[in-house]
């Protein structure tokens, strides 16, 4: 799974991206040009949403999702940004908002 790691390329994202908001997650989503056909992938969950264990959590939650949703996807960047609710959830419920707001964007 090819991340993306330039800080240049996150703000990028973040200011050109479009949003799309489920209660437990936001997606940024960018069509990839520069990048090849292939695309990649974020995970950004914040300080301010918990400590280190709960941060580090979030993120294998939200790898695990881009996974089984057949993450990256062809063509565009996506960050997967965290919100309060991500851990409180079941994992189920995560997937099927996840499944629904990449749908929405026309990416699944």
């Amino acid at each position: 799974m090819e991340t993306i790691k330039s800080r240049a390329d996150i703000s990028d994202l973040f200011s050109r991206g479009k949003r799309l908001h489920t209660p437990y997650l936001t997606f940024i989503v960018l069509p990839a040009k520069q990048h090849g056909p292939s695309g990649r992938v974020a995970f950004v969950a914040g300080k301010r949403l918990g400590n280190a264990v709960w941060r580090n959590s979030a993120k294998r939650r939200m790898r695990e999702a881009c996974r089984e949703l057949g993450g990256p996807w062809a063509g565009y960047d996506v960050i997967f940004l965290a919100k309060s609710g991500l851990m409180r959830c079941s994992y189920s419920k995560v997937l099927a908002a996840c499944d629904e707001a990449l749908k929405r964007a026309e990416i699944r």
